[in-house]
């Protein structure tokens, strides 16, 4: 059990011998730290079922905590605060367990409900390069996914990709019209199609903005790509191979640049694979009455009488008999249900789309296609990357940055970062190189992770990539140092032992800060934010420095003493690490 919930159980059976319920006793980290530990305000909302004064009900409990040997001093403030001081040894007990605990679990429990978890988190669409607005969907979601899992939950990533919608429709238009000729365009012909793809993912990167051009500005190629999207999605064979090929090209740049970002996808599934269900959905919903005509087209009617604002019905099919991406996220939410039996589904979406989710959401519950009692079905939106203009990010002739670049960019930066700071400069240039790589993503996901996901921030690489301040190389720097330490121990023939009671306030601030972990990461799944992970990370950290500089371990003449620092050193690089991963973020050896 965690200390919270340990000092919980404690003052809850105070309550409780009091003649109180011991709900009443759950304790809170102190914002007064020159006051207390914790505190338990449990007392004022006791005051009215039991009609009592809270600071008479405070009063009873005090005075049976007092001489519990979890506390140095129990006292009252205000109109019925309990003010908790722990005791050095009961607080130095509890590291101790945390620093022996052999499972790599820091102290943090298991779950005891776990629950089925899938968590989409990718999004981007086939044939188009990834780019700056890309980024922060695979960061926030991969971060989520991490902590869901340690948690102990039974958790599933899915980038579902756009592989489906109008821009294989528009690709395939500017095809024909360069090559009509290709045996993909002939509807008589019966051979197999061609192994190799026509195509490369630079040329897709080449036509699609050339075919989306020609469809923003001449309702004729629009016409005539929505034409080739309701073939492909009617199921035409040549269009099927051409798009296979759209596909498999570009899984492989995907899957290059997310390897780059450390993000990792248990499903690869996208629009296409729930196309088989699509008409018995729609069948279904018809027959039902969920779903109606409108002006040629079959929607879903979603608006409550509760509506503030009126809210359009769900396009299921459209008067072209093609369906967009809201029948296929319906449809989706289908087949994860079938398939996965999740019991939330995260989507990690950007936030311009709430007002499409919204609609998905209830047309989903409405219909019986996801049981609003058993599945949360949760948009966990996020806020755009900005440049200092505070409109969004673009690269400096204007254009949007690919992602690719970005990441090349921040790793050329980390190099100058680590020569100023003349870090690995002696290495291998294979090592070397893998540094920078860590140190800039390091930069890049911390700097957007350390934000509440739901608001925009600016970027700024330099900052971002300083080794001061709040930043991820930063905390790499605390890591490796750290390590560096107790490598040099190593090699004294110096052993980590029992951590010892604090022997000063420096000291202890870093044992306070160490067991809040458990319900840091807690928090941080509950409200889906991996910022408050950032922040314990660099509180953490910035708190372990300061008794670094205060204590010369290496040199302590209590040998004691000193194996309980190479201890809290060992445990704190080890909580960091694991903080660290759980962001998404990978730490070097050395540097």
């Amino acid at each position: 059990m965690s200390l919270k919930k340990t000092l919980s159980s404690i003052v809850a059976g105070a309550f409780e011998a009091a003649g109180y319920d011991g709900k009443y006793g759950d304790v809170v980290v102190s914002q007064r730290r020159d006051l207390a530990d914790y505190q338990c305000n449990g007392a004022l909302p006791a005051a009215k079922p039991y009609k009592k004064n809270p600071r008479q009900i405070a009063e009873e409990v005090v005075d049976n905590l007092s001489g519990h040997e979890a506390f140095t001093d129990v006292s009252l403030a205000g109109p019925g605060f309990i003010n908790l001081r722990l005791s050095d040894e009961f607080l130095a007990s509890f590291v101790s367990k945390m620093a022996e605990d052999g499972s790599g679990r820091m102290g943090v429990d298991l779950v005891e409900t776990p629950q089925m978890v899938l968590v989409d988190y990718g999004g981007p669409n086939v044939a188009k390069p990834l780019h700056i607005g890309h980024l922060r969907a695979p960061v926030i979601g991969e971060s989520i996914k991490r902590l869901s899992r340690f948690l102990g939950h039974d958790t599933l990533g899915d980038i579902h990709m756009g592989d489906w919608g109008l821009q294989m429709g528009q690709i395939i238009t500017e095809l024909k019209y360069r090559d009509p000729d290709m045996v993909y365009f002939d509807p008589h012909f019966e051979g197999e199609y061609p192994a190799e793809s026509p195509v490369t993912i630079e040329d897709l990167e080449e036509i699609y903005p050339i075919a989306s051009g020609k469809c923003k500005a001449d309702p004729e190629w629009m016409a005539a790509a929505q034409e080739a999207t309701a073939d492909l999605q009617n199921g035409r064979p040549g269009y099927i191979a051409l798009w296979r090929h759209f596909v498999d090209v570009s899984k492989v740049d995907l899957k290059k640049n997310y390897d780059k970002l450390e993000v990792e996808f248990d499903l690869w599934l996208g629009e296409s694979d729930v196309q088989d269900l699509i008409p018995k959905m729609v069948e279904q919903l018809v027959d039902e009455g969920h779903a109606v005509r409108s002006d040629g087209a079959l929607v879903v009617p979603v608006a409550q009488e509760d509506d503030k604002k009126e809210i359009a019905p769900l396009m299921l099919v459209k008067s072209n008999e093609s369906v967009g991406y809201g029948t296929t996220d319906l449809a989706t939410i289908l087949m994860r249900v079938r398939d996965q039996n999740p019991d939330a589904i995260l989507y990690v979406v950007d936030g311009r789309q709430q007002y499409h989710f919204r609609q998905v959401f209830r047309a989903a519950y409405k219909s019986g296609i996801a049981d609003q009692e058993k599945v949360s079905l949760e948009h966990n939106y996020f806020g755009t990357v900005n440049g200092k203009d505070g409109k969004p990010f673009k690269t400096r002739e204007g254009g949007v940055m690919r992602l690719e670049d970005l990441i090349e960019m921040v790793v050329e930066k980390a190099y100058e970062r680590m020569a100023e700071i003349d870090a690995a400069a002696d290495y291998p240039p294979e090592e070397r190189a893998e540094i920078a790589r860590q140190v800039g993503i390091a930069a890049l996901k911390f700097a957007d992770l350390v934000n509440h996901r739901t608001g925009d921030y600016v970027f700024d690489l330099d900052r971002f990539s300083s080794f001061e301040g709040r930043t991820g190389p930063y905390l790499l720097y605390a890591v490796v140092r750290t390590r560096s330490i107790l490598r040099k121990a190593a090699e004294q023939g110096l052993t980590a032992g029992k951590i010892l009671p604090a022997a000063s306030e420096a000291e202890r601030e870093v044992y306070m800060k160490l067991l809040e972990l458990p319900e840091t990461l807690e928090y941080a799944f509950e409200t889906r934010a991996p910022n408050h992970l950032c922040d314990f990370a660099y509180n953490l950290a910035t708190l372990f420095n300061r008794f670094y500089r205060e204590h010369h371990i290496l040199t302590e003449s209590d040998k004691a003493r000193q194996a309980s620092w190479l201890g809290l050193s060992r445990l704190t690089a080890d909580v960091l690490t694991l903080t660290l991963d759980l962001l998404g973020i990978s730490v070097p050896e050395r540097m």
